[in-house]
């Protein structure tokens, strides 16, 4: 398991003894979840969804095409959304 976000977001999860990379900016955060997706030592790449907002289509095109799971999680302070995950997994799946 892996963090990629804030550093608030990814510090919170240092704490408890999960790895991390800060990015900046949504792409530079696109680019550190390519590299561990392709790394299988990886499973689980948890993404601060102020980060996901932007590359949220790339997202799920490495959701389809990886056998890591990408899993975005509310950064400190954002707001609750909604989403529909019927309509994300049909988008992953091609239906």
């Amino acid at each position: 398991m892996v963090t990629v976000g804030s550093k608030s977001f990814v510090t919170s999860f240092q704490l408890a003894g999960v790895q991390g990379m800060i990015s900046e900016d949504p792409r530079e955060a696109l680019g550190h979840i390519r590299k561990l997706t392709d790394d299988s030592d990886v499973g689980l790449v948890l993404v601060s969804d102020d980060m996901t907002k932007e590359i949220g289509d790339a997202l799920t095109e490495l959701r389809a095409e990886k056998s890591a799971l990408v899993f975005a999680l509310p950064a400190a302070g954002s707001e609750k959304t909604e989403v529909d995950y019927r309509a994300m997994l049909k988008k992953i799946l091609g239906v």
